[in-house]
């Protein structure tokens, strides 16, 4: 009888044995989750959301990996700029695995991995880029950092999404330095602003002066030519009324008693402008005799006759 106990013993152990391995050989898998299994130390398959049932002491879940997208703490590092600038740069690395095999047998930590390979591709992008440009190039440097880690990574299954700088730190003395240049540059743009408004000015005021005095002059060129238009005409009108009477005259020169009619319009004028040369304390020599109008008359006729 207590030899049969050791035997309860050993049996009730055997079962309970076989009876853990039966649990542990089921696995309900979650979603965003995959599990690699191994057979006799040889990978078997891959193992999805959802339920399954292991061979038990043959299959062993090796690997458990999290297919949701996970973001990477990169440490803070130092780089050098392409002018010698020491500064100090971390971030964050976005990558998901995509290829749960792969990323059990293609490297041995891919965290640690692309996290380091984030580093030096990190270093090489600052190092050809200046102090000044590294706080503008912010999504260049991101961009080529993805491109870089992502190509490499492939072969290990993981899928790097993108990378974001988080702090830029630069020493005190080179922020000083940064201060007094921006310092000068927003006094440089200033002088620039107000010597380009100064001249803007004086432009603009030229230009009026020059239009003021080109509207003056067309102004006094149309006043001129009006005048000398009106003076051509008026010449033209007095003219053309001279011509006229001159016209009548000769005509009533030929009619009769023509010669007689001028000869005492001549004669009149004459007396008259006498009148006005005749004065109390003036002595005249008169070319004629005044004694008698007929006298005056005749030397009016022969005058015309010749």
């Amino acid at each position: 009888m207590n030899a049969l106990i050791p035997l309860y013993v050993i049996g009730g152990l055997f079962a309970l044995i076989v009876f853990i391995a039966l649990l542990r050989s089921i696995r309900i898998v979650t979603t965003q989750s995959a599990l690699i299994v191994e057979r006799l130390g040889k990978y078997s398959k891959t193992l999805e959301a959802g339920f399954h049932l292991l061979v038990p002491f043959i299959d062993k879940v090796r690997y458990k990996h999290n297919l949701k997208e996970q973001a990477v703490d990169v440490p803070a590092q130092d780089c050098f700029t392409q002018d010698n600038v020491k500064v100090r740069v971390d971030g964050v690395l976005y990558l998901q695995v995509v290829d749960p095999k792969r990323a059990s047998y293609g490297i041995k930590d891919y965290k640690y991995a692309t996290i380091q390979l984030a580093q030096t591709t990190m270093r090489s992008v600052i190092g050809k880029l200046e102090l000044d440009r590294t706080f503008e190039e912010r999504q260049n440097i991101n961009a080529e950092v993805v491109k870089s880690v992502d190509d490499a990574s492939d072969p290990w299954g993981v899928n790097v999404s993108r990378y974001e700088i988080q702090n830029i730190s630069v020493p005190d003395t080179i922020l000083q330095a940064m201060e007094v240049q921006m310092k000068a540059e927003r006094e440089k743009r200033a002088a620039i602003s107000r010597s380009i408004g100064t001249m803007e000015s004086r432009i603009n005021y030229s230009q009026a002066t020059m239009e003021e005095a080109i509207n003056k002059s067309e102004g006094e060129k149309e006043k001129r030519i009006n005048e000398a238009e009106g003076r051509a005409a008026e010449i033209l009108a007095v003219a053309k009324a001279t011509a006229a009477g001159i016209s009548k005259v000769a005509e009533a020169i030929n009619e009769a008693g023509g010669e007689d009619a001028v000869a005492m319009r001549i004669a009149e004028g004459y007396i008259d402008e006498l009148k006005k040369l005749a004065r109390e304390d003036t002595k005249l020599v008169l070319p004629i005799d005044m004694s008698s109008i007929e006298s005056v008359m005749e030397t009016v006729r022969g005058m015309l006759k010749a």
